[in-house]
């Protein structure tokens, strides 16, 4: 009974440890993209011709506030078919991003644009917590 006693205790112990409360981290690369600061986030959306630019946020997140021009599909539960109907053609320019370093969605579904033959992508790690904090223009 005391070991018993013990085991749920040191249970408990671990799954309130810092680091079972640690928030996910975005990879530092997604194969198959480039990855891209703020500034050239600006720079893609303000010089590349048939650029796509994917938030990958929730709704209520997109609706309060996006990068101009973006597109709401949320990732990584991203379909082969959504994507196709906004980028028929593999060779368009897509730019993906999220709540920043701590969201996996923009990663996962940059990884799968990849997969799928999307040649021309771009991922933006720092997302949408840099692009407030560098006081970039938001659209509502």
């Amino acid at each position: 009974m005391a070991g018993r006693i013990f085991l749920m205790l040191l249970l408990a112990l671990v799954w309130q440890s810092p680091a079972m409360a640690a928030k996910p981290v975005a990879p530092e690369l997604v194969e198959g993209t480039m990855r891209v600061s703020a500034e050239q986030a600006v720079e893609l959306a303000t010089g590349m011709a048939g650029l796509v630019i994917i938030d990958n946020r929730y709704h209520e997140e997109y609706v309060k506030g996006h990068i101009e021009g973006a597109l709401n599909l949320v990732g990584p539960d991203i379909e082969r078919a959504e994507l196709a109907r906004v980028a028929p053609d593999r060779d368009t320019p897509l730019l993906f991003y999220c709540n920043g370093e701590s969201c996996l969605r923009s990663a996962g579904a940059a990884q799968k644009a990849a997969q799928w033959g999307y040649r021309r992508i771009y991922w933006f790690r720092g997302g949408w917590l840099e692009w407030m904090a560098k006081k970039l223009p938001v659209s509502k």
